[in-house]
């Protein structure tokens, strides 16, 4: 596997009709300061961190969801995203 098999995105000129990727930084909550690539500006990242689970869980997972918001007025790399309180 060549390394446009693993990131085809890195080469957009090879792959005609690929997005190219983009850098984000999120800003802010848990992940603060976590870069990342994204496609097509996605106007919200949702990041989850698994929870340890007391007891029989039977199978069961649990994730603590935090999501980030595209600040709007960024239109360079890298993209920024803040965290939203509000979610839940």
């Amino acid at each position: 596997m060549n390394d446009q098999d693993r990131d085809p995105g890195r080469y957009p000129d090879r792959n005609p009709g690929t997005t190219e990727w983009e850098t984000a930084v999120l800003d802010g909550g848990p992940a603060d300061g976590i870069r990342m690539r994204v496609t097509d500006r996605p106007s919200v990242v949702q990041v989850t961190y698994p929870c340890q689970l007391e007891g029989p869980a039977g199978g069961a997972q649990a994730e603590a969801v935090y999501v980030y918001r595209r600040d709007p007025r960024i239109q360079g790399e890298p993209l920024r995203y803040g965290i939203d309180r509000a979610s839940p």
